[in-house]
């Protein structure tokens, strides 16, 4: 892709990784966003003030045409159903995300690992246990660092452990991982992707261009499982926390084993894990069929599995204030991950929710409240949607909030000793916050201040 002429589409990390990444290629490039420059963070005008600096241009805030450009690049926050992007689709301009750009760069093998939810603990163990298997081991992806960030200093002898997101797939055209998992599939995203088959198919998409030779990783028991099994070209592989798998990683009797090999090998007990619930569980073993499919070895498996601490803002201990902890899962976006929230607490919680709506029933994770919610305090654009249907399962110990500050300070007020404050939102945070992370570590500034 020598001397193309380049354009990026989005001004998040993402897109600024691949324009660097571009320029290094020795392209000509452009980086367009729709935001004037003032309306970014003062961190990102200062990348891009540096982008600059090395022959970038920037076209902000004003309207362009795509046809003058040889390679279009979206970062993954961009919907692919943009007029301008339709227009240049139909004239047969080249479209491709962050991810797929980056991985035409790669010589090392990828482990990819997707799903609705459980992505980042995943990511983030499976990483750990590479590290420990190849000190040349990066992860990338939808965990915080782009693809395109590191992938020209990534060895050939190297590991790349990547978390994609649905948004990052279904951009690409040859992306193509030695091992990759699929953890789970529940509604979620629907306002991009307007349907669950839609959804699906760029969750399937983390393995179509796999052959025999490379391995899936599969949930067995999540509802789009056979499809997935059906669809996928390589070889199968499955975990399932309820019944022992015919090939795979599975619990029984409160112990994980593996049984990829000849022989059922044990891992290790659920109670040696430092991460709790049943969803880490189904982590713990997604991430023993992965790294024991790349070709692992059990003790290095087994050595990482029992000292992993989790991860930020996924049911993450923050403190304890008058006999009340208090607990961060600001990862949880959606309702599947919020119901993995509530199931994870064993005292009566003081519940903070809401934010972007995400065009996704509240009805199930509403379901849950009653005998383990106390108070529900609620913000964000979609609280109407979320006290519509506390009314219809008659829960009606809710408040609405203005402010995040005057949510947790409520509860604050309210939890009693022996009881939990769990952040477990069911909703995105882009109405209120830049991301889950910032919503996540303002949480936890306001909740360290509080009289303790």
């Amino acid at each position: 892709m020598e001397n193309k002429n380049v354009i990026i589409v989005g001004c998040a990390r993402s897109g600024l990784a691949a324009s660097k990444l571009a320029k290094r290629n020795g392209c000509e490039v452009t980086v367009y966003d729709q935001k004037a420059y003032s309306n970014f963070h003062q961190d990102v005008q200062q990348d891009i003030d540096d982008l600059r600096a090395m022959g970038i241009q920037f076209k902000l805030d004003e309207n362009i045409s795509l046809l003058d450009y040889d390679l279009i690049i979206l970062s993954p926050g961009v919907p692919t159903d943009l007029p301008f992007l339709e227009e240049a689709r139909n004239r047969g301009k080249n479209i491709i995300g962050e991810l797929e750009y980056a991985s035409t760069f790669c010589k090392a093998p990828i482990v990819a690992i997707t799903g609705t939810n459980g992505k980042t603990t995943t990511t983030t163990l499976v990483g750990e246990i590479m590290k420990a298997y190849n000190k040349h081991t990066y992860v990338v992806g939808n965990i915080g660092r782009a693809f395109s960030e590191d992938v020209l200093d990534i060895p050939e002898d190297g590991i790349v452990v990547a978390e994609v997101s649905s948004f990052q797939l279904e951009t690409t055209k040859t992306f193509h991982p030695k091992v990759a998992a699929i953890l789970n599939i529940t509604p979620d995203h629907l306002n991009r992707h307007k349907t669950m088959e839609n959804y699906c198919q760029a969750k399937y998409d983390v393995f179509k261009n796999q052959t025999v030779a490379d391995t899936i990783v599969l949930n067995e028991k999540d509802p789009y499982f056979e499809e997935a099994k059906k669809l996928a070209p390589s070889n199968v592989i499955t975990f399932n926390s309820d019944v022992q798998t015919a090939q795979g990683a599975y619990k029984e009797a409160d112990t994980l084993y593996e049984n990829i090999g000849q022989q059922t090998e044990r891992i290790c007990a659920v109670s040696e894990l430092k991460i709790v619930g049943a969803h880490n569980i189904e982590n713990a073993l997604a991430a023993i069929a992965i790294c024991t499919a790349f070709g692992v070895p059990r003790s290095i498996i087994i050595d990482e599995l029992k000292c992993f601490m989790g991860v930020e803002h996924r049911l993450e201990y923050v403190c304890t204030k008058k006999g009340v902890d208090y607990y961060n899962d600001s990862k949880a976006t959606n309702v599947d991950a919020a119901i993995r929230g509530l199931l994870g607490m064993s005292k009566p919680i003081h519940l903070l929710g809401g934010g972007m709506d995400k065009k996704i029933s509240f009805e199930e994770w509403v379901k849950l409240f009653d005998g383990r919610v106390k108070k529900l305090y609620v913000i964000g654009e979609c609280k109407d949607q979320i006290i519509d249907e506390c009314n219809k399962q008659g829960f009606i110990a809710y408040e609405a909030y203005e402010t995040f500050a005057q949510a947790i300070k409520a509860a604050y007020s309210e939890a009693q000793k022996e009881e939990c404050v769990l952040l477990s939102p069911a909703c995105a945070s882009w109405d209120m916050f830049e991301s889950y992370e910032q919503r996540g570590d303002l949480f936890k500034e306001i909740v360290n201040h509080l009289e303790g």
